[in-house]
């Protein structure tokens, strides 16, 4: 059935349960999201399944928006918007991989530079349906253990993974704050291109649409670190060129836990501002800390 990643009009779709620990001085609190491989014969894609389907509700209610002519647009967060935003690509058959992911309202496409090494030792067992073989490997400032099956001959797997003869069934980091399972799959048809909503000239939504910003890992790490330092640099940014223009004005709004409503662009900042560092300080065990560090 495996064939069929090769065959005109298809994807194969693997479907992986992703267990993490956001916080390492918190261990107990472990968070899941389903993440999808897409493979077909150009390539991969994966990402998160959740993030996906509130992204593509988000561009539905826009253009609906786009298309009332009200000359209003809201863009609110979604019920469930998904844990992982990242998404990683490769292509065949060198295997060149990005990572695209977001800080604050700026849309980032990573190259990879480095391919894991991998080191396979005899170790087997079955893992579900599939008999697999352990290899290791030291990849983003973790060391890694993996079970990849030739069940499967895809030398393909989650995230940055991949080189090994068959698809990665599961892998995970020896401290266990990472682990990623091969729990299904199956065969679907290419969906037709989606493509991004018309907005018209004057409207801008900052960091929903366009295009990635192509950048080093070393110019990433740069980016990051300006972004810890000072997280609302973009919103105030945003916030002066908004005030300065009289010909289209944005409301901006942020809720409390508790309720309480600030308008106040001052008020406003300050709040978010609370927020991501106290977000910040709770998700510091990141999948690749060499990235983040």
């Amino acid at each position: 059935m495996f064939l069929g990643v090769i065959a005109h009009g298809q994807i194969n779709r693997f479907f992986y349960e992703y267990t993490f620990i956001p916080d390492s001085r918190n261990k107990e609190d472990v968070k899941k999201e389903m993440m999808l491989l897409d493979i077909d014969k150009n390539g991969s894609n994966y990402y998160s399944h959740d993030t996906f389907v509130a992204d593509s509700t988000g561009k539905a209610d826009l253009e609906k928006q786009l298309k009332s002519g009200s000359g209003s647009i809201s863009v609110n967060k979604r019920e469930k918007p998904g844990q992982i935003s990242y998404k990683v690509t490769k292509q065949y058959p060198d295997f060149k991989t990005y990572l695209f992911r977001n800080i604050s309202m700026d849309k980032y496409k990573i190259k990879e530079d480095q391919k894991p090494e991998w080191k396979i030792l005899p170790d087997k067992q079955k893992i579900g349906e599939y008999s697999t073989q352990k290899a290791t490997t030291g990849f983003g400032g973790r060391e890694w253990i993996a079970w990849f099956s030739t069940d499967i001959p895809l030398q393909d797997g989650p995230y940055k993974f991949y080189g090994l003869p068959g698809l990665i069934v599961k892998i995970e980091d020896t401290t266990g704050s990472h682990r990623m399972t091969l729990v299904g799959n199956k065969t679907i048809k290419i969906p037709n291109t989606e493509k991004e909503p018309q907005l018209p000239e004057n409207v801008k939504i900052t960091g929903l649409f366009g295009k990635e910003i192509e950048i080093t890992e070393d110019q990433f790490k740069k980016a990051w670190k300006a972004y810890v330092n000072d997280p609302t640099k973009n919103m105030r940014e945003l916030m002066m060129k908004n005030g300065g223009d009289t010909n289209a004005k944005v409301a901006f709004k942020v809720k409390t836990a508790d309720g309480k409503e600030f308008s106040d662009p001052n008020e406003v900042l300050r709040e978010m501002e609370k927020r991501t560092k106290e977000s910040l300080l709770k998700d510091n065990n990141p999948i690749e800390p060499d990235l983040m560090n």
